[in-house]
């Protein structure tokens, strides 16, 4: 088969159900949502819902702006992250909600009056809403994994459940205090829940996030499902430690002994795993980006500014204050599918993919070389990224082909290349290295990927771990195969491109920061 193919392009019902369902199910737990709010307005009165809910507001929107922050690599599609806040608000709270009530009911008329009130926050409730919240998680491993690269993401999407849920808690415990004259001040209330505390519900449920990304890292089942109920026990366990913190201490004392001494270390504990974790994406994605540059997925000259967050966020804000907000949109975009294609091939080296590599990694290739012509297709998208002056050293890639990838003077390889039934490296393939002979600074070895050696970083070919290529007969390099034809001028991503031995013509290509040529002059200020 000559020239690129892509992966199989979704039939127009396929197209359908993937935008209908999420949205039915968006406006279910928006549902779900609103009748908990309701349910809580007959419990604490339409005044105790509208001042707790105004109050609810001030801790959740800096929780999720923080959890937020942390999924920068690889920003999570913004209609799962409603889902999950919608989830913990609506589904979780509700289920909770119904369930607590009727088992403090229980309790009393079984145990004697008072035993809701003692068992239900310690034993009850840890229980009943860590396994509410717990199941967004598991639903995303089971129906949506693609989503789900690593323990990174499992914070983020158990963050954000949590935050959601407390938000409607929050506003049961304010609208409380506003109705009951017994009951603590909204002051006292809110800073206790919303300045003292306000990732304790996002913190129990992180625990579940943290094993369902050990989880989707794992080849076993067995340890899948262990990861899974070690992170509820965890959780199950840090939720009924501090309620019964409140519940149980004598004196005030005693519950900021069990604030100071346990929650808190548990807090740094999760912040220098969040450190550590985003820290190692950032060495899977500089280490991936040559191996990319060197097959033609992206040019050489965008390494640098993919490789580091500050250097994409000055990308972006460069190119908005040139191009406009859809611009920079684009490029996102692209820096996101870039982040999402390097994941993916260290998750197939490591041998977390198996089943479906083949039509993932070429479902993620395909989004790059699609968002890439989108956004280096506007003119100064990559020149602005450069500011006043190209870097040194720095050239132009060649024209684009059709499709939107570099392809230099060498093929860029797919899974298609690859002999039926073998894993091996494509017939006739070599890994491409830059002019002169010199490999590229950190590409991998000399094989389309290297097994899972240091680092597990898999080279520029097809398949990631696909193990070294012999080195090619140099008595019949010049022999051609008349099985195999060169490739044809007019393939699009396979046709050689070469350069004029002098030098360069003064540009047409966008990306020329030197002369962006006749066609649409760049104004530089």
């Amino acid at each position: 088969m000559s020239g690129r193919t892509y992966a199989p392009v979704p039939a127009p019902s396929a197209k359908r159900r993937g935008v209908l369902l999420p949205v039915v199910g968006l406006v279910v737990l928006a549902l779900l949502t609103v009748i908990t709010i309701g349910i809580l307005q007959r419990a604490v009165g339409t005044a105790g819902v509208v001042v707790g809910t105004l109050a609810a507001l001030l801790p959740v929107v800096p929780v999720v702006a923080a959890f937020l922050w942390v999924d920068r690599w690889e920003p999570e599609p913004p209609r799962m992250l409603m889902g999950a806040f919608l989830w913990g608000a609506g589904f979780a709270a509700l289920v909770s909600l119904l369930i607590n009530t009727s088992a403090s009911v229980v309790l009393d008329a079984a145990a004697g009056r008072g035993a809701g009130d003692l068992f239900g926050p310690v034993v009850v409730a840890p229980i009943v809403e860590e396994f509410a919240k717990g199941l967004f998680l598991v639903g995303l491993l089971l129906f949506r994994r693609r989503e789900f690269d690593g323990i990174i993401d499992g914070i983020v999407y158990a963050g954000i459940v949590g935050a959601g849920f407390a938000f409607s808690e929050n506003i049961l415990y304010l609208g409380r205090a506003v109705s009951d004259p017994a009951a603590a001040g909204v002051l006292a209330t809110l800073f206790m829940r919303g300045v003292a505390s306000p990732f304790a519900h996002p913190l129990f449920t992180c625990m579940i996030g943290i094993a369902a990304g050990v989880a989707v890292a794992s080849r076993s089942v067995g340890l899948r499902v262990l990861a899974l109920a070690a992170g509820y026990v965890a959780a199950v366990v840090l939720h009924a430690l501090w309620n019964g913190a409140s519940v149980l201490a004598a004196t005030p004392g005693g519950f900021f002994q069990i604030y100071a001494f346990v929650m808190v270390p548990i807090f740094a504990g999760l912040v220098m795993l969040v450190v550590y974790a985003r820290r190692r994406e950032a060495r899977i994605v500089a280490a991936q980006l040559p191996g990319f540059a060197a097959a033609g997925w992206i040019a050489p000259s965008e390494v640098p500014l993919l490789a580091r967050l500050s250097r994409r966020k000055g990308w972006r804000a460069l190119v908005r204050k040139r191009s406009g907000r859809a611009t920079a949109k684009a490029v996102a975009d692209y820096q996101a599918a870039v982040t999402e294609l390097a994941f993916m091939r260290n998750r197939i080296a490591r041998g977390a993919v198996r089943e479906s590599a083949r039509a993932l990694h070429d479902e993620k290739l395909a989004a790059v070389l699609r968002t890439r012509a989108i956004a280096v297709g506007v003119p100064e998208a990559l020149v602005a990224a450069w500011a006043r002056q190209r870097p040194s050293g720095w050239e132009p890639p060649p024209p684009a082909a059709p499709d939107g990838s570099f392809s230099g003077a060498h093929r860029i390889p797919t899974f298609d290349d690859v002999p039926p039934g073998g894993d091996g490296p494509p017939r006739g393939w070599a890994p491409p290295r830059p002019r002169g002979g010199a490999p590229w600074a950190g590409a991998p070895g000399p094989g389309p990927g290297p097994g899972p050696g240091p680092g597990h970083n898999p080279g520029p070919g097809p398949y990631p771990g696909a193990g070294p290529t012999p080195a090619p007969d140099p008595r019949r390099a010049a022999e051609p195969d008349p099985a195999r034809p060169g490739p044809d001028p007019g393939e699009g991503a396979t046709r050689p491109v070469e350069r004029p031995a002098g030098p360069e013509p003064r540009g047409r290509h966008h990306d020329d920061p030197g002369d962006p040529g006749p066609t649409r002059p760049m104004r530089r200020p």
